[in-house]
Order: structure tokens, then C-alpha cells, then sequence
């Protein structure tokens, strides 16, 4: 044996960066839906039968006594206007907080997210004013919608979006324009980002709901099903649904000054920082978790030269 090749052979193997576990060690997450459907059909009402509600009422249209009654009987509470419910702000804060502290709750409702996103376009246009073109009174919505989606993902609750009904439009068979479908009055890309999509349905005396997207087997595309809280929690598993919320821990200030220090010595690509934070489903470093920011400071050190 050459040499060389006694050399290569003697070498030990490096230290795999695969990151992968096996797929049953992915633990069975809280359900991130969205739901929306035509006015009076129950979606707030039933929504309010999910365990331990943090209701945030961006309306104002729940803070009627027979729905602050039935919140206050599950043990919930209410966030409406007058404690700041229209703004991304502070819904980012409140989930940050849910994410972060100890609480009883186990479901966050937003009700509607229809309206948040709509009054932050119409802020955004009067900002603007003559300089609104090709939809750049959009932009901050839009931008708050990825940020409030990457913090959702990360919060061990479950997740009730509301949203308003809206017609899609497109042409008969004369070629005339018609309403053809329903879909709910939203960020177009809200869907594609949560577990399920609902549309709520009233069926005579009972309400219905119609799987519209989905990427669970519970729930099959174009199924139907009683819109209840006992049906879907016996589709998607009650224990996992009734579960105590798990606190996250976020990078503490010593981690975060270790990782500004490193990036001011060594030379990263352009762009990681940013790539890292998206990956870690946070807008900035305070956001990142604890556990993940170690490995952040370790993939860094890693660039040091010594």
C-alpha cells in the first residue's frame, strides 16, 4: 500500500454536518388553522369552545356578553381594540410573550386576521398618499404576515386564524365575469403556510366545515366534516390539542453579545445571518432560541482561523 493511501485510509472520517432525525422522533405539533366563511356562520363562537382561549378580538365584535361569558367560563381571556388588538405589533408581542411565559392557555385566536391585515394595507396608503403605486401599500402587511406566521410556527399553541369570505372571481360559460368560487380576504400566501384551511359552512340548523387545503391525513382535501370542537379534536388527537404549553427559551443577552462579537471578527457570507434567522423562524437575534443560538456561535467559531 502506497504511502498515500495508507494515509487517506488511516484518516479519520470527518464529523458529519447532516442534521436530520429519525421521523418519528418529530414530535406531533399544535394545529396552526385558518379558518373563514360568511358572517353569522359560528366561526368565533365555535372557535371559543377550543381549550383556554387567548382571545384577540381585532374587531370589537366579541366583547358582547354571551361571547365574554363563554370565555371567561373555558378560562380564557380577551384582547380587543382598546388594548391595541389592530396592530401586527402588538399581536407579535402577545405571541412572543405566549411563546416565552408560563399561562394556562392553549389555543390563540385571531379574530380576524382579515381585518388586521386590511387595516395595515390602509395605514400603509395613507403613509404613501401619492406615492402608492403597484401595490406598495401592501408591503408592511405582507411582511408582517411572514413574521407572524415564522413566531406561530414556533409557539407550542394552537392556532385559530379568522378570516372574512371573499368571491373568486373568473367568467361563465359566455365569458362573462362571475363569482366561481369563495376563498377568505387575506395574505393570498396565508394558506400555503399553516396545517389547514377551513371553509365554515352553514347547513341548516347545524355548521359544517370544508377541508379547502390541508397537510394532515385526518384531514382530506375537499372533505367535510361538523364544525365543533369534538370533531375536530377527535380527527386531530385531544391529548395532543389539550397538551400544556412548553416555554420556549430565548437567547440570553450573554449569547447574543457572543455572536455580535464573532460576526465582527470573522468574515461570514453575505447574507448567512439573515438566512439563519429566517431558517430559526425569527426577524432578529433576540428571537432566536437558545439552543439554536449555540449552534449559530458554534458554525461561527468554526470560521475562526486560528
Amino acid at each position: 500500500m502506497s504511502a498515500v493511501v495508507s494515509k487517506i485510509a488511516d484518516a479519520k472520517p470527518a464529523k458529519s454536518k447532516l442534521r436530520a432525525v429519525a421521523p418519528k422522533a418529530a414530535e406531533p405539533t399544535k394545529p396552526k388553522i385558518l379558518i373563514y366563511g360568511k358572517p353569522g356562520v359560528g366561526k368565533s363562537w365555535t372557535a371559543l369552545d377550543f381549550p383556554s382561549c387567548y382571545y384577540i378580538d381585532c374587531e370589537g365584535g366579541a366583547n358582547l356578553s354571551h361571547y365574554t361569558d363563554k370565555l371567561e367560563k373555558a378560562g380564557g381571556m380577551y384582547l380587543g381594540p382598546d388594548q391595541g388588538a389592530l396592530s401586527f405589533d402588538t399581536l407579535i408581542e402577545q405571541i412572543t410573550a405566549l411563546a416565552t411565559e408560563e399561562h394556562q392557555f392553549r389555543t390563540l385566536v385571531v379574530d380576524s386576521i382579515t381585518k388586521l391585515y386590511m387595516h395595515e394595507i390602509a395605514r400603509e396608503a395613507v403613509r404613501l398618499g401619492d406615492k402608492n403605486a403597484f401595490g406598495a401599500d401592501k408591503k408592511p402587511a405582507v411582511a408582517y404576515m411572514r413574521h407572524l406566521v415564522s413566531l406561530m410556527t414556533r409557539l407550542d399553541m394552537n392556532v385559530i386564524l379568522i378570516a372574512h369570505e371573499k368571491g373568486v372571481w373568473g367568467k361563465d360559460g359566455s365569458g362573462q365575469p362571475t363569482v366561481i368560487d369563495q376563498t377568505f380576504d387575506a395574505w393570498d400566501k396565508l394558506e400555503y403556510e399553516l396545517h389547514l384551511c377551513l371553509q365554515i359552512i352553514k347547513a341548516g340548523s347545524s355548521r359544517k366545515a370544508k377541508v379547502r387545503k390541508t397537510r394532515l391525513v385526518g384531514f382530506p382535501d375537499a372533505d367535510t366534516f361538523d364544525w365543533s370542537y369534538a370533531s375536530f379534536a377527535e380527527r386531530y388527537g385531544r391529548d395532543i390539542i389539550e397538551k400544556k404549553a412548553t416555554v420556549l427559551t430565548l437567547a440570553s443577552e450573554a449569547q447574543i453579545s457572543e455572536l455580535n462579537r464573532l460576526l465582527e471578527a470573522v468574515k461570514m457570507p453575505d447574507g448567512w445571518l439573515e438566512k439563519c434567522l429566517d431558517k430559526a423562524g425569527a426577524a432578529t437575534v433576540q428571537e432566536v432560541d437558545a439552543e439554536k443560538m449555540d449552534k449559530l456561535i458554534a458554525l461561527v467559531k468554526e470560521r475562526v482561523v486560528v
